[in-house]
């Protein structure tokens, strides 16, 4: 009892350190992103600045323009009034009142300060945009390609020939016995993991249940599931359409604006992490963290029951784009 307990206590703390770790990973990485993104919104608000400034000065130029072209059409009316008259006394007056030409500037000289830095915010945008494509990118790095088991599926469950697609049938499908079948409605994958990480994506689009995540190679597979990590399951399920739970310990209940239509699944054994995201928003949905595994991980499908054809679609392990 007491080795259980101590036991125990090193798990808990191993646990503990873990979640540690990966918020502190987690803060420091929307930090950065932070105030990348401040500095984007500072150098934006300098160049609304100095472009504002720009237009004053176009619209004082354009009116000073504008006053000499108005002096100057005076003027030619004015000569051309005196190229029209034969009274030479009145032109040697006019010719003296128009000796001297209208004040204009020398305009060659001057330009619109219109020189906006915009390649210091377009190389600060794109340092936040490979920010955040290198955290996707490091999902995408560790993709597997998986396809569904034959040999474990539920004999109420139908596969596609490519092994990429499976749905609930409402009649039990002859099929031979195998150690390998689940008693479960549902499916894993050929492919088993013992290191490292890998990501997958499944699509749910237009299901109303299904059941994702991870379970052990050890599970009892004649057994009716009843998920938890306490039990070697990692699971992600949705029930009646908008119930979404992750089967942690205790179950957590969780509330998804829009429902995903994929679904990606990556986990790195070492770390003892399964996280859960919406592919097509790019947002995470959930994680178990500080997981302590030891045996060969299998990815686990669930169609969910058929539903009177309401739940007919088959989740689909889609390729990575």
């Amino acid at each position: 009892m007491i080795k259980d307990r101590m036991k125990k206590i090193k798990e808990i703390k191993h646990s503990v350190l873990l979640r540690k770790k990966e918020k502190s990973s987690i803060v420091e990485i929307f930090s950065d992103l932070i105030r990348s993104i401040e500095r984007c919104q500072s150098e934006l608000k300098m160049m609304e600045k100095q472009q504002k400034e720009a237009e004053k000065q176009a619209e004082d130029l354009i009116k000073e323009l504008q006053q000499e072209i108005t002096e100057l059409k005076k003027r030619n009316t004015e000569l051309e009034q005196i190229s029209h008259t034969e009274n030479h006394l009145h032109i040697i007056q006019m010719c003296s009142s128009l000796s001297s030409p209208p004040h204009t500037k020398n305009w060659t000289a001057i330009r619109i300060d219109s020189d906006v830095d915009v390649n210091s915010l377009y190389r600060s945008l794109t340092h936040v945009k490979k920010k955040l494509d290198g955290i996707l990118k490091e999902k995408l790095s560790q993709t597997v390609d998986v396809t569904l088991d034959p040999d474990t599926v539920n004999p109420y469950l139908i596969l596609s020939d490519d092994g990429k697609q499976v749905s609930h049938g409402d009649i039990r499908q002859d099929v031979p016995e195998n150690p390998k079948r689940l008693a479960d409605r549902s499916v894993l994958a050929k492919q088993g993991f013992n290191s490292g990480r890998f990501y997958y994506e499944v699509q749910v689009k237009g299901k109303t249940g299904w059941g994702l995540g991870v379970i052990s190679e050890s599970i009892d597979r004649k057994e009716k599931i009843y998920p938890s990590p306490e039990d070697e399951f990692w699971i992600l399920m949705l029930k009646k359409e908008n119930q979404y739970i992750a089967y942690d310990d205790p179950p957590v209940s969780l509330s998804q604006r829009e429902a995903p239509e994929k679904v990606g699944v990556f986990v790195d054994y070492e770390e003892g992490l399964v996280s859960f995201y919406d592919v097509d928003s790019r947002s995470h949905i959930y994680s178990f963290t500080g997981q302590t595994f030891t045996d060969k991980l299998y990815p686990y499908f669930s169609p969910g029951f058929n539903d009177k054809g309401k739940n007919s679609n088959p989740l689909i392990i889609t390729p990575i784009e």
